[in-house]
Order: C-alpha cells, then sequence, then structure tokens
C-alpha cells in the first residue's frame, strides 16, 4: 500500500509538472524544425535528391540482363534449338543473359551526375529557406503571446484602479460630496474594461492556439509560454549601415542561393540538352542456349540430354553499337533553344532576388529605425499621460473634477500603456528580423 502512495505521488507530481510546463522560445523553435510538415515536406526533396545523385553514380555502370523462357508447341512451329518447321508436339526453353555499357553520349552521364551535385545544394537551400520561414514565423507568434499577455495584464490592472475608484466614489455619493451620475459613469467604464479584458484573454488564446498548431501540439488547450517580462535586447544591429547588412544578407538569405542554384541548374540543363547532337557509342556482350524436347542424336537415334542440348545450342555476341543522330525533325536544335531560354529566365529571376533583397533589407532597416523612433514616442506620451492621469485623480479625489473629465483622462493613459506594450513587441520583432539577415541566430530573447 505505501508503495502505490508513493507511485501515485511520483505520478501526480510528473502530470503536474506536464500541465505546468512552460515553453521558451528555443524550445518552440527547435520543437517546430523538427515537426512541421513543410520542413519534412522539404527534408523528402532532400532525400529525392540523394537518390537521384546515387543514380547519376551508377549511370557510369554497366547493365545485366537475363531472361529465361518455357513453352508448349503443337501442329508446325519452329523448334527453338534447330530453327526448323516441325509439326509435333514438343517443349523448348530458352535462356540468355546480356550486359551492355554506355561508351560515349556526348558525356552525358557527367553532366547528369553534376546536375545531380547541383540539385543537392538547391534542395538543401530550399530546406534551409523553409526552416528561416518557420523559425521567423514561431518567434512572431511567441512575441504575440507576450504582447496578448502584457496587453491582458495592463487591462486588468487597469480595471483593478477602476474598481477602487467606484468604491471610493460610492463613499462619496452616499456622503452628499458626489453626485450619482460619477457613479454611474464609473460603473459603465468597470462594464467597458470587462469586455476589454474578455477579447484580450480571447486574442491570447487565438495567439496561443495559433503557435501550438504551428508546432503540432495536440494539447494545445494547456499550451503556454514562459511568463517573463521581455526588456529590450541589444540594438548594436542598428550601429550597422544598411549596405553593411545587405552584403551579409546575400551570404546568409537563401533567397539568393536558392535562385543562384536554379540558375547553375538551367545552365547545366543546356549543356545536357546539347549532348544530343554528339554520336553515343555503346558496347554489348551476351550468352544465349536453348532446349527442345524431341532433338534427336542423328547418329544413336536418341533423345539429346538436356545438358548437352544447352551447350550444343548456346552462343554469345559481343560488339559495339553507333548512333549518329542526322535528322530528328529538329528537336534536339529546338530542345537548346528552350534551355536557353530558360537560363535567361533564371538569370533575371536571380538578378531579381538580389534586387528583391537588398530593398527588403532596407526596409527592414528603416523599419527597425522607425519602430524605435515609435517606441520612444510611446514611452515619452505615456509618461507624460500618466502625469496627467494622477492630476486628473487628485483633482476628482477632491470634488474639483466631474467622473467624465476624469474617465477621458484615464483613457488616454491606458492607450498611452497599450502603445508601449505594441510599439516594444513590434520594435523587438524589427530587430530580430534584422539580424537574421545579418545572421544572428533569431531565438535569443533577454
Amino acid at each position: 500500500m505505501r508503495k502505490l502512495i508513493i507511485i501515485a505521488v511520483l505520478l501526480f507530481g510528473i502530470f503536474v509538472n506536464a500541465q505546468e510546463k512552460k515553453w521558451t522560445l528555443i524550445e518552440c523553435v527547435n520543437y517546430a524544425l523538427e515537426n512541421n510538415i513543410s520542413i519534412e515536406q522539404s527534408q523528402l526533396d532532400v532525400t529525392l535528391a540523394d537518390i537521384d545523385k546515387k543514380q547519376a553514380v551508377f549511370n557510369f555502370l554497366p547493365n545485366l540482363n537475363a531472361n529465361g523462357s518455357y513453352g508448349i508447341n503443337t501442329g508446325a512451329n519452329i523448334n527453338p534449338a534447330t530453327n526448323q518447321f516441325e509439326n509435333n508436339t514438343f517443349r523448348s526453353a530458352s535462356a540468355s543473359a546480356n550486359s551492355g555499357i554506355n561508351i560515349f553520349s556526348g558525356l552525358s552521364n557527367w553532366k547528369t551526375l553534376q546536375r545531380a551535385k547541383l540539385n543537392q545544394i538547391a534542395a538543401q537551400y530550399r530546406l534551409d529557406k523553409m526552416k528561416d520561414d518557420i523559425s521567423l514565423f514561431v518567434a512572431n507568434s511567441f512575441l504575440q503571446i507576450l504582447f496578448n499577455r502584457e496587453q491582458l495584464k495592463v487591462l486588468q490592472a487597469q480595471n483593478e484602479v477602476t474598481k477602487e475608484n467606484i468604491a471610493n466614489t460610492q463613499e462619496l455619493v452616499d456622503a452628499g460630496v458626489l453626485p450619482q451620475g460619477d457613479l454611474l459613469e464609473l460603473k459603465a467604464t468597470d462594464a467597458t474594461q470587462a469586455q476589454q479584458i474578455i477579447a484580450a484573454e480571447n486574442a491570447l488564446f487565438i495567439a496561443k492556439l495559433g503557435l501550438a498548431q504551428t508546432l503540432q501540439l495536440e494539447d494545445y488547450e494547456t499550451f503556454d509560454v514562459v511568463d517573463q517580462d521581455y526588456g529590450l535586447f541589444g540594438e548594436d544591429i542598428l550601429n550597422k549601415g544598411a549596405s553593411e547588412i545587405v552584403e551579409k544578407a546575400k551570404e546568409e538569405v537563401n533567397d539568393v542561393k536558392i535562385a543562384q542554384a536554379n540558375f547553375d541548374l538551367s545552365e547545366k540543363d543546356l549543356e545536357l540538352s546539347r549532348t544530343n547532337y554528339y554520336p553515343t557509342l555503346s558496347g554489348f556482350v551476351g550468352y544465349n542456349t536453348r532446349w527442345a524436347s524431341t532433338q534427336i542424336n542423328p547418329f544413336t537415334g536418341e533423345d539429346i540430354p538436356f545438358i548437352d542440348q544447352l551447350y550444343l545450342f548456346d552462343g554469345t555476341s559481343v560488339g559495339l553499337q553507333l548512333n549518329v543522330p542526322i535528322f530528328n525533325r529538329l528537336s534536339t536544335r529546338n530542345n537548346v533553344q528552350r534551355s536557353k531560354v530558360a537560363v535567361e529566365r533564371s538569370k533575371l529571376l536571380l538578378e531579381q532576388a538580389e534586387l528583391d533583397l537588398e530593398s527588403t533589407v532596407y526596409q527592414a532597416y528603416n523599419d527597425a529605425k522607425n519602430s524605435k523612433k515609435s517606441y520612444e514616442a510611446a514611452l515619452q506620451t505615456e509618461e507624460a499621460r500618466k502625469l496627467a492621469f494622477e492630476y486628473a485623480k487628485e483633482r476628482y479625489d477632491v470634488g474639483l473634477s466631474n467622473a467624465f473629465d476624469f474617465n477621458q483622462s484615464r483613457t488616454a493613459y491606458e492607450n498611452a500603456q497599450s502603445d508601449v506594450i505594441r510599439t516594444k513587441y513590434d520594435y523587438i520583432f524589427r530587430l530580430k528580423i534584422l539580424e537574421f539577415y545579418f545572421g544572428l541566430p533569431i531565438t535569443d530573447l533577454n
């Protein structure tokens, strides 16, 4: 009985810990990278690229095939052993083995191997880009939860102040110091704040649900992230020039790498299409043998044994085969022209990717700087609104202002607090984007 109690306590402790599990940003990102469906699909593309490379290597080897047949023939048929017509019922069998090797085909095997290697690189770039996209999405979702949580805390704190004011105002109304309208105004504010709290709780739940679904967690109702008020981390990235970040981004961001890999693939496809202009030379070797049930030895008049027939009627073949393309309705020429167009198209896409990256980085840099200004302005506004609210509260408490004016001041202060939270997390995310373009991990929040 004592052992059962100990086990039950341990299991309960494990259950409680599982329920109280709160995820950090790095845990969310790592889990998403291991379980996200889009990443798993990109990983399959990498696996296929690896298989294509293996096949390109094995294409250098000769092939080897074997076949056999067995049949029963009636009536007039050609005896496969003698190649003579026989009007008889007989059984026959044949077997052969052959091997061929590509000696020369315009170096197509070599170029196919090179293309397979390039495709491996491109597939890895696409996988890395998918991981980057998922990481950024997770980071944004994580910060959205933090924003909604802080917003909820502010609303709850504001509502507590309102409830205290209602209690104080009730006493003043009962004493005849303040009119009943002031109390009704505060109660209306309390009801409005209750609605705002419900909306904020719903927004927080939706944000958690979205991140949990991104992580593909089934128990999303208990999912939560660490309850920590993150301050602003290092802003060193803004000390770097936008052009410096652009140059670094060209080395780190996979969009340009993918475009470059696609351009390299298109050039290799052009080389492959040109190999069809060249003649092909292949070698072959083969062995065959046959047997029939009615083979008679002309000297003894007896049936020739099965094993003896295999030796008597076997044969080998060795040779070379040359194929020279002369006219194929211009299909090779047109394929080469198509490949040239594809090269030009991929070249333009590469140039466009570089331009887009440069534009995106400059935009991200300006967004980060403007977000910093917005955050600093919001802090100043919040401080001013706080002083104005405290002054309005003092006047209201001594009966020098009415509830409407007091609520106006409080509403302005509440909006200023919300703006601080919004601009803070917007600024954090803008900084993380810049750091991402500079090749820094996005999982660090200090």
